[in-house]
């Protein structure tokens, strides 16, 4: 009877050890995470841009005349004064540069570009002036123009992650044309009828940005800049007569500021 019993429950155990064995859980090793790329300003850069610009341009003149006469006070006329012309206008071109992110997030690099402009302004119109005796008109017609300029610029900003916002600064150069014709009845000289003149022109340039990175190798920026082209003579003539006791003496500068925003893409490679 013992002997049945033990065979009985050996045979059961036997049966129900499969089936146990199939409910119980085995470890699973869990796939591994993909890592997630960091995203990194470094690198060389080309891109395009688009802006609007303008301020002023500012011309200082003065003109002077004295003539000499036998047994009297020399008669003597003068003007002098500081014309100021607002500019405006669209600009295009490209930049390239160098950008390299540190550790803590700070970015700094190196940017230069070229633009294609129209900027420029342009007055006329007429005075009444007045000399010891005389009475006289006169008219003018002046006006500047930036053919083109650029920048070379250091650029210090700082990341998060995809948006990289900068300050930066350095030279700028452009080609500023500047044309005037005068006419005073020669009562004031010498002023030349039609004057011309081209120069290309250096200064400086500060401002800031901000670059957000749409894709591993592109960005969209915004950028403003304030840029002086410093300033050349459109003209400086003297006439010194002495044997008829004449003198006279007339120049004009030109000084180019402007303000500029534009928005632009890179591709970084």
């Amino acid at each position: 009877m013992k002997t049945f019993l033990l065979g009985t429950v050996f045979g059961l155990g036997l049966a129900a050890g499969p089936t146990f064995a199939a409910d119980l859980s085995y470890p699973v090793k869990a796939p591994p995470i993909a890592a997630v790329p960091v995203f990194s300003w470094t690198g060389f850069y080309i891109g395009a841009n688009v802006g609007f610009g303008g301020d002023k341009f500012n011309y200082p003149f003065q003109a002077f005349q004295r003539q000499l006469q036998a047994e009297a006070p020399a008669l003597e006329s003068s003007i002098a004064g500081n014309l100021n012309l607002n500019s405006s206008g669209f600009f295009g071109g490209g930049q390239i540069g160098y950008n390299y992110q540190f550790a803590n997030n700070v970015v700094a690099g190196i940017e230069a570009d070229f633009e294609w402009s129209g900027i420029e302004g342009k007055l006329a119109g007429a005075a009444l002036f007045t000399a010891p005796g005389v009475v006289g008109n006169a008219s003018f017609d002046i006006g500047s123009e930036i053919e083109w300029f650029g920048t070379v610029r250091g650029r210090l900003g700082y990341t998060w992650d995809r948006v990289l916002l900068y300050a930066t600064g350095g030279a700028a150069y452009g080609k500023v044309k500047s044309h005037a014709s005068f006419n005073a009845n020669g009562l004031i000289g010498p002023l030349p009828a039609v004057i011309s003149a081209s120069d290309t022109q250096w200064g400086w340039t500060a401002g800031a940005g901000l670059e957000y990175a749409l894709a591993p190798n592109w960005s969209f920026k915004t950028e403003y800049l304030y840029v002086d082209l410093g300033s050349h003579t459109l003209f400086n003539n003297t006439v010194n007569d002495v044997a008829n006791g004449f003198f006279s003496s007339a120049s004009m500068d030109v000084s180019t500021k402007l303000h500029t925003v534009k928005a632009g893409v890179n591709y970084r490679f």
